[in-house]
């Protein structure tokens, strides 16, 4: 079985900063591609950044707008994933997800394994 597992998520005031993390049960993370995206209600869930396998940890930016303030990375096992985000604003307040196809390479689409998430608010 496989299922990732979302964590970090909480309240923050605009202009702070939260970690999420993404790790996996049944599945060694460091061997998949593992992306983040975040869902308002009532809108269409939107990619931000994804990275590859250790092999290369390549990281793909599925929205450019975000690169300055959301940055992903791995800890030294490979196997939890990070989403840092720094200077949060309130349009960022969204439930945060991690997936994954199962393949070493970054896709925005067809992935098949998901997180239940974590809420990330931003308000004062």
């Amino acid at each position: 079985q496989v299922r990732l597992v979302e964590s970090g998520g909480g309240q923050v005031q605009p202009g702070g900063s939260l970690r999420l993390s993404c790790s996996g049960s049944g599945l060694q993370l460091k061997h998949t591609a593992i992306g983040w995206f975040r869902q308002v209600p009532g809108k269409e869930r939107e990619g931000i950044v994804c990275i590859s396998s250790t092999d290369r940890n390549d990281v793909t930016y599925y929205q450019d707008v975000l690169k300055d303030r959301f940055t992903i990375s791995r800890d030294i096992t490979g196997d939890t994933v990070y989403l840092q985000m720094n200077n949060l604003k309130s349009e960022d307040t969204a439930v945060y997800y991690c997936a994954t196809d199962l393949g070493v390479t970054c896709y925005e689409y067809g992935l098949d394994y998901w997180g239940k998430g974590t809420q990330v608010t931003v308000s004062s």
